[in-house]
């Protein structure tokens, strides 16, 4: 055996004992969850890795988006909504089961106003929502698709002041981009979720509407593999850590 045959050797001996030794870290779960879960989802999946030398891989984007990327054929494992119509929509497709899917939290519909504003509003009066508006919007999820955007257009409903805001809108595609609108002082006010809210020393909640206004905010997790470490994380995820952990960071 020349040099270069036992170098090359050598090469390919040493890839083989790296990947037998490592192959547990190696594998990894694709979970597609709702941009709202952006904070929480990466803890816990530190917290998973910690426990099992699994990664988890977060996809985050609006509810819409990934449900409609994981049709496409995306490598999703796991998806976390954060509206049970777009689960609805992957079991009607037969991209997952109902007897897959279990909510694991719920949430709260918040207005919110940067931070260094004076704002308060009693949310059924169209005269102090118009009064904070000004000539500017309001910044909300894509009321058609974006399930936060669904929510805020439910709760104006009830309130009797969507028919004065609707056309006052602007309509962004996902939670984060909306706090993120409203960080920037881009516009006066915005409706996200409460656990959104709370990621941000930017940005404060004036007003907190009724969970009676809107249907029920509800993060329903759907299982798209069947492989082990597929169910370990879904089971870790429900189990009395991963609870905790969606509590700390404000999930009901």
């Amino acid at each position: 055996m020349n040099l270069k045959t036992y170098c090359a050797y050598r090469a390919i001996t040493v890839f083989l004992v790296l990947v037998i030794s490592t192959g547990v870290n190696a594998t990894s779960i694709n979970v597609y969850a709702a941009s709202s879960l952006t904070n929480v989802i990466r803890v816990l999946g530190d917290a998973y890795y910690a426990k099992t030398g699994v990664t988890v891989v977060p996809v985050l984007a609006s509810s819409s988006s990934l449900a409609k990327q994981i049709l496409a054929g995306a490598p999703a494992d796991i998806y976390i909504s954060a509206n049970t119509q777009w689960i609805d929509y992957l079991v009607e497709k037969n991209k997952t089961q109902s007897d897959a899917v279990t909510s694991i939290a719920s949430n709260k519909l918040v207005v919110i106003a940067p931070s260094n504003q004076s704002v308060a509003l009693d949310l059924s009066s169209k005269e102090q929502w118009l009064t904070h508006l000004k000539d500017k919007r309001l910044v909300v999820g894509d009321t058609r698709a974006v399930p936060v955007g669904i929510y805020a257009k439910q709760a104006l409903q009830t309130m009797g002041v969507w028919q004065s805001l609707h056309d006052k809108l602007a309509p962004v595609s996902n939670v984060r981009v909306a706090l993120r609108l409203i960080e920037r002082e881009e516009a006066p006010l915005g409706i996200v979720y409460q656990t959104d809210a709370q990621t941000s020393n930017k940005v404060k909640v004036v007003a907190t509407f009724p969970s009676s206004s809107h249907t029920m905010i509800t993060y329903p997790m759907a299982l798209l593999s069947s492989d082990k470490k597929t169910l370990d994380f879904a089971n870790f995820v429900q189990s009395k850590q991963g609870t905790a952990l969606l509590n700390q960071y404000g999930f009901l």
